[in-house]
């Protein structure tokens, strides 16, 4: 039986890497550090990495701050998540701080996110299980943690929700 034969991945010149990035970044937001990754894994040589990055900045291809209100805003509105990780994640893409900060600034709002919060837990409380009123602020409070929401935050609603309906009145 002969073996498949297993295809080299080709590395890309830093002008090949330029036009590439150029086509992905037309289509969608990207960071200085998704661009990086992704001409370390075309094998671009680091000094290029950082020729073909100054170009893509310089022609307003990439930009940190765009991208990070771009986030912060998809993040809050369509996927729920909150300011910690939201923070992780624009973090783990190489944002630096102040960008971070200035973006998330901007796009919350405080009363908005717990009642973005709440809608979230509601939503949560309806389809969890279980046995004891303690077992369920349990398992709300992993559940607002693990979305990226203040601890005080999530104590606070989670204690509101479980007050609000009847058989768990008496735990609090």
């Amino acid at each position: 039986m002969q073996q498949p034969e297993i295809r080299k991945k080709r590395n890309k010149t830093a002008d090949e890497a330029l036009a590439a990035l150029m086509r992905l970044c037309a289509r969608a937001e990207k960071s200085s550090g998704d661009a990086l990754r992704l001409m370390r894994t075309w094998g671009v040589e680091p000094r290029e990495q950082q020729r073909v990055l100054e170009r893509l900045v310089e022609q307003r291809f990439i930009d940190d701050e765009r991208f990070a209100g771009a986030f912060v805003r998809e993040k809050l509105r369509l996927s729920g998540w909150g300011a910690y990780k939201i923070r992780t994640a624009l973090q783990r893409k190489g944002i630096g701080r102040d960008t971070i900060d200035r973006a998330l600034a901007d796009a919350t709002d405080g009363a908005a996110m717990k009642e973005r919060l709440r809608a979230l837990l509601v939503r949560k409380m309806r389809t969890t299980r279980s046995a004891t009123p303690y077992d369920l602020r349990n398992k709300l409070m992993r559940y607002g943690m693990a979305s990226g929401y203040e601890f005080e935050t999530v104590a606070d609603t989670v204690a509101e929700l479980i007050k609000e309906t009847d058989t768990c009145d008496d735990i609090f």
